[in-house]
């Protein structure tokens, strides 16, 4: 498949053709060249909305955008958002100026509070907005009436490989479905990127004389040493079998709990498919009794810490970077932060990916990584809209094709690589000898992180992880990853089949805009009180029940109609 994907991009780059592959290498821009219609184009109808020659807009053309800074987002040469090399390299390869009516830091949801302002005083939009967070902001945007049908002009204008990319799961484009019209294009993500693996402390197993466990009865008796049998040999009584918090939710990106429950056929805090095609909110399904009472009986057995109700995320997993905790479920990049501090706390110790085990029934249920997260929405008054997909192709055709030459180390020498004086290529790992430090240039891009291929990267990690040679530099670069990364990658893919994916993808619904802050409340205070038998697992019962009849029946059927029209 991905033979089919790719274009010789050197071969492109040496030509004066590259602009129309660039910014038209689906149909209509071939479809054009074969008409012999070689002259820059300027008009509305012609693929380019200003001069276009060799890849680039003769005179930069203007895209006016917003953009959120990250606190993790660095910059260094005294660059900033809106002057840096990413936009350096926009206006000198494709003749885009990129400006920015405002920038706002990413903290406290600052740019969801800015863009709410915009839209309520009815300020006028930027040519594009790419946005990451609420899906209903995101809702209200399309709605105000100020963005245009992005399918269409995506249909339009973008590359064969962006949409072959797109293409790998058609479902991204539902939030922003009106009326049949495609209204924002959505931003893709790694497929798999955010599944969970189980991490082990494999010294422990050692000393412990125990092996991996691969179902229930096996993990309870690791849990059980890991608790009780002193495995780190200080002599106290210190240490849990599991790190896990789930203040923010039980299914969530870091030290979770769903896998839990997907031993039972269950996955809390999402939609789920049922046998009869129909879409069922996890938390309130049958199966989610069984899980409950396996957390009951860890907590008071001591398998997970007193204090996992009030862990969020990172605050859990400290417990097992600071070697007090001997299993953790999380992403295969764990492996690069935050595992490595556990070597840093505890010299000699030891961690390892492992499958998911199996619940009673031979079970095994995580839940999935979303292809998709926000969306770029389109100005209608976007004076050239082919601008966005010139830029955006570029990405795809060379930033994300594998068998592109075009960045071979990196987005840009002296910020995300460098090379040294004997050839050695410093990257991330090499960042005290980049001077000014290693930053990530490719989180400038307008969405985010350049242009990703869903299921290309984890499958490419999965083949080297098997033995499989680099075939380009795409996979040499990715063979270069940390070997722990690479092999819980492989499990992540080799346990695919266990996804039990998110399937209600559509804007919140009307009762879950009214009610859902009650359901959510509601629902943590009964699943809390439970696990920490505070009260009886049956008090379950008792909680569906109310659930469904304060809102959370009419929030199925409304979520239902949306699944339903979906199918017509």
């Amino acid at each position: 498949m991905i033979k089919k994907m790719k274009f010789s991009a050197a071969a492109v780059l040496s030509t004066v053709m590259l602009g129309s592959l660039l910014a038209g290498c689906g149909g209509n821009a071939d479809n054009k060249k074969a008409e012999g219609d070689n002259k820059p184009a300027a008009s509305e109808d012609a693929m380019y909305s200003a001069p276009f020659e060799n890849g680039k807009y003769t005179e930069p053309v203007t895209i006016s955008t917003v953009f959120p800074i990250a606190s993790s987002l660095k910059f260094k040469n005294g660059e900033n958002i809106e002057n840096n090399v990413h936009t350096k390299w926009a206006k000198d390869t494709l003749g885009i100026d990129i400006k920015y009516l405002w920038t706002v830091s990413d903290q406290n949801n600052a740019y969801e509070t800015k863009l709410r302002l915009m839209l309520t005083s009815g300020e006028k939009m930027p040519d594009i907005i790419s946005f990451r967070g609420s899906p209903s902001l995101i809702s209200d945007l399309i709605d105000s009436g100020q963005f245009t049908d992005a399918g269409e002009l995506f249909d339009k204008y973008a590359s064969d490989i962006y949409k072959k990319a797109m293409a790998e799961e058609p479902t991204v484009w539902n939030p922003y479905m009106r009326d049949g019209k495609r209204m924002g294009i959505p931003i893709l993500e790694n497929a798999y990127n955010n599944d969970p693996v189980m991490y082990i402390r494999e010294d422990w197993l050692k000393k412990l004389n125990l092996k991996a466990p691969t179902n229930l009865a096996e993990l309870e008796t690791v849990l059980d040493a890991f608790t009780n049998q002193d495995p780190d040999g200080n002599g106290k009584k210190d240490t849990t079998g599991l790190a896990v918090g789930f203040k923010n939710n039980l299914n969530t990106w870091m030290s979770e709990a769903g896998w839990v429950f997907g031993m039972f056929g269950a996955m809390p805090n999402q939609w789920n498919k049922t046998a009869d095609n129909q879409l069922a909110y996890g938390s309130v399904q049958p199966e989610m009794k069984e899980g409950l009472a396996t957390m009951q009986k860890w907590m008071k057995a001591g398998y997970i810490s007193s204090e996992s109700g009030l862990y969020d995320e990172n605050k859990a997993t400290e417990a097992f970077t600071a070697g007090k905790a001997g299993i953790i479920v999380g992403p295969y990049w764990m492996t690069g932060w935050p595992l490595p501090d556990l070597q840093k706390n505890v010299p000699g110790a030891v961690h390892k990916a492992y499958p998911l085990p199996a619940g009673p029934d031979g079970k095994v249920g995580r839940h999935g990584t979303k292809i998709a997260s926000g969306a770029v929405l389109i100005n209608k008054d976007m004076e050239h809209k082919d601008a966005f997909f010139v830029y955006q192709n570029y990405l795809f055709d060379n930033w994300a094709n594998p068998d592109s030459t075009t960045f071979v180390n990196g987005f840009a020498k002296g910020y995300d690589y460098d090379i040294a004086e004997d050839g050695t290529v410093l990257k991330e790992q090499d960042t005290d000898k980049i001077p000014g430090g290693w930053v990530d240039a490719i989180r400038y891009t307008l969405t985010y992180d350049g242009a990703i291929i869903p299921n290309l990267m984890m499958n490419t990690l999965a083949k080297l992880a098997g033995g499989a040679e680099p075939a380009n530099q795409y996979e040499k670069n990715l063979s270069e990853r940390i070997p722990e990364q690479i092999l819980a990658a492989k499990i992540i893919v080799d346990q695919k089949d266990s996804v039990m994916p998110e399937m209600f993808t559509g804007t919140p619904t009307e009762t879950q805009l009214a009610r859902g802050d009650m359901l959510e409340k509601l629902e943590k205070e009964i699943l809390n009180k439970i696990i920490y038998d505070k009260a009886p697992v049956d008090e379950f019962d008792t909680f569906v029940e109310k659930w469904k009849t304060t809102g959370g029946d009419k929030v199925t059927t409304e979520v239902n109609e949306w699944y339903q029209s979906l199918q017509k």
